[in-house]
């Protein structure tokens, strides 16, 4: 009997969560095998088996684990089961084209008018509970938006007032502190611009079969705004830096922190080095980062560092926002929704895709001068990309075509 403990993770991780168990109590585990998933401040980490053998657990799900605790124990004295042999291949094929022409599960036995049905299924509400007021009984849409405005219909309860209580996981309870942190350790300040998305816009519906056909990825908004803040960032060095006790620390490169949105909570894995890729290089590492944030398989060194943070509230609809800092950066760009706003252009009102910028800086580093200029420096970047290149045709050398 051997027992399985929690490993060393990183420098200054001194405990995990066990967030689920991949295998059941008493199942027999390979080599290797992944039998549980730890949740750190900063990741989710799977935790394969160090010896075949049937696995009892130690830990449950939900436990806070410091480095060195037992997780499981395992039995490698445990014959491994006889695996059943695997059908043949024309055998699989039929099973499934007959698993796809199964019929649906039936629907539930409860009369109501395509419209009801249609309000049921979108607002999750229990048809059973529907008094109907139509021919025999059918539930009418009537019926189903009373049902919905009130508490109370037939002394059947539309909603209940339950509570649930759940543990915060360990992402979630670092994210918390830290942006509490951030909020009462710096100086943030926030101030705002507009960039016109034209000329981003329209370089890339004109190139995009092109940039896709030649370098395998599609173009999307985030490389130009990542090649645009690498340029700013090595021309306003400040805003690049960040402060280490009475000191501040320059950077002579780029590592810009995107900001993703994973299924267990937010997270900012790291473009190295953003100021020497081309534009396909951008977007093939943020789809890469992107892919793994949202399978929860990024490790602790892709996201450790970052100089700036980039952060997209747009992709949700934000029109305007105040991000704040990823400490110890000393600063983070805030991208919003992309409206057609009326604006004045050489004195004519014309219609324009126009979107807010919103920079929070740390004011203790970086003065109005410097968050100023380096905002207004992005807005030219953007609202005329040949700026971002020398003078050779943007397609060429901006695009790589």
């Amino acid at each position: 009997m051997i027992e399985l403990k929690v490993p060393t993770i990183g420098e200054s991780i001194n405990e995990v969560t066990l967030a689920e168990w991949k295998v059941s109590e008493g199942d027999y585990v390979k080599l290797d095998q992944i039998i549980c998933e730890f949740e750190s401040e900063k990741a989710t980490l799977d935790f394969p088996s160090e010896q075949a053998g049937t696995i009892t657990f130690v830990a449950s799900e939900g436990d806070d684990l410091e480095i060195g605790a037992v997780v499981c124990t395992i039995d490698e004295t445990a014959e491994a089961p006889v695996e059943a042999e695997e059908p043949e291949e024309e055998e699989v094929k039929t099973e499934i084209k007959e698993e796809t022409k199964a019929p649906a599960p039936p629907a539930a036995d409860v009369k109501a008018t395509p419209v009801a049905n249609q309000i049921i299924a979108d607002k999750k509400v229990d048809a059973n509970k529907i008094d109907g007021s139509g021919s025999d009984g059918r539930i009418t849409k009537s019926d189903v938006l009373e049902f919905l405005a009130g508490p109370i219909k037939g002394g059947k309860a539309a909603f209940t007032r339950d509570e649930s209580r759940k543990k915060m996981s360990k992402l979630r309870r670092t994210i918390s502190r830290r942006l509490v942190e951030a909020k009462n350790t710096t100086a943030m300040l926030t101030t705002f611009n507009e960039v016109d998305m034209g000329p981003i816009k329209d370089l890339r519906s004109k190139y995009k079969e092109d940039f896709k056909e030649k370098h395998g990825i599609g173009l999307g908004f985030m490389s130009f705004f990542t090649r645009a803040v690498a340029i700013a960032l090595q021309e306003w060095p400040s805003v690049n830096a960040y402060i280490d006790g009475n000191e501040i620390i320059y950077h002579d490169f780029v590592d810009i922190s995107i900001a993703v949105s994973a299924p267990k909570g937010l997270v900012v894995p790291v473009i190295r080095n953003a100021e020497s890729l081309t534009m396909d290089g951008i977007e093939k590492e943020v789809k890469r980062l992107a892919l793994r944030a949202r399978d929860n398989k990024l490790d602790l060194a892709e996201m450790q560092g970052g100089t700036f943070t980039l952060t997209n509230g747009g992709v949700f609809g934000s029109l305007l926002s105040t991000p704040i800092i990823n400490m110890p950066q000393s600063a983070i760009l805030g991208m919003h929704k992309i409206e057609d706003r009326p604006m004045a252009v050489n004195g004519e009102v014309v219609i324009r895709p126009m979107m807010y910028l919103a920079l929070s800086y740390d004011h203790r580093i970086i003065d109005g001068r410097e968050s100023v200029g380096f905002l207004v420096r992005v807005k030219e970047l953007l609202e005329d990309p040949t700026k971002m290149i020398a003078a050779k045709p943007v397609d060429q050398v901006l695009l790589d075509l």
